[in-house]
């Protein structure tokens, strides 16, 4: 029955993010970016979530969310399905993500997120990949809009750690804005490549900001990642 549960999920996901993406870029350009962003990401996202909770019988509760500022911070999330690349999107408009460039090449998808000024990386030069992340964030934050990323950079099983790659700790040590870090953990109901999905509620705890001005990317990176690395040990378990 999961995997028949997991089965309907997806048809219905699929379907979905075909039908609204190819809304999206008729109706997307249109729009101020405010408004864009709620047609696009909040149309998309919020209705998966509904479906997935419906058919799956995932839920998620979360302790923190007072803490998120008004105005434009970075977001440091856990990475561990594809679960927190949709909750994440739900939580203030707009938002930028950082993403592989090559993600805009899928048609319709790709073409609508584009139109949310997402910052598109490329990944093969790590060098050229950090000035692309500090001058896109950059612009992105002056425009009003919340930067997300995934430090660890690939999605971990539950209880496992990756490297912390310090790009978000670089963008605020250079616009002086604080960081908020997200922990969860979804893997344990969506893990990661893999197809089933198992019915549970996921835990998520949101820090208070982190001040950075006058702080170094690997003072911010440290600070950040032991907080992360505490909350999991509460969450993943």
């Amino acid at each position: 029955m999961t995997a028949v549960r997991s089965l309907v999920f997806y048809l219905g996901y699929v379907v979905w993010s075909a039908f609204w993406s190819s809304l999206s870029v008729l109706v997307g350009w249109c729009l101020p970016l405010r408004s864009r962003y709620n047609f696009i990401i909040g149309g998309w996202t919020r209705p998966a979530l509904g479906w997935l909770a419906f058919t799956c019988g995932i839920r998620w509760r979360v302790s923190g969310q007072e803490h998120i500022p008004s105005e434009p911070c970075i977001f440091l999330v856990k990475h561990q399905s594809n679960w927190e690349t949709l909750w994440t999107q739900t939580l203030v408009a707009p938002q930028t993500t950082l993403i592989k460039r090559e993600l805009l090449r899928i048609p319709l998808w790709g073409w609508a997120f584009a139109l949310v000024k997402p910052i598109a990386i490329d990944r093969s030069n790590p060098r050229s990949a950090l000035r692309q992340l500090i001058e896109q964030g950059k612009d992105r934050l002056a425009r009003g809009m919340f930067v997300t990323l995934f430090p660890e950079g690939t999605r971990m099983a539950p209880g496992a750690a990756g490297k912390f790659y310090r790009g978000g700790a670089a963008l605020a040590a250079a616009t002086g804005l604080p960081v908020v870090v997200i922990a969860h953990n979804a893997g344990h109901c969506w893990p990661a490549r893999r197809f089933i999905k198992y019915p549970g509620t996921i835990d998520v705890e949101i820090s208070r900001p982190f001040p950075t001005e006058g702080k170094t990317s690997r003072e911010i990176n440290t600070l950040c990642e032991d907080w992360l690395e505490r909350a999991m040990a509460r969450l993943d378990v």
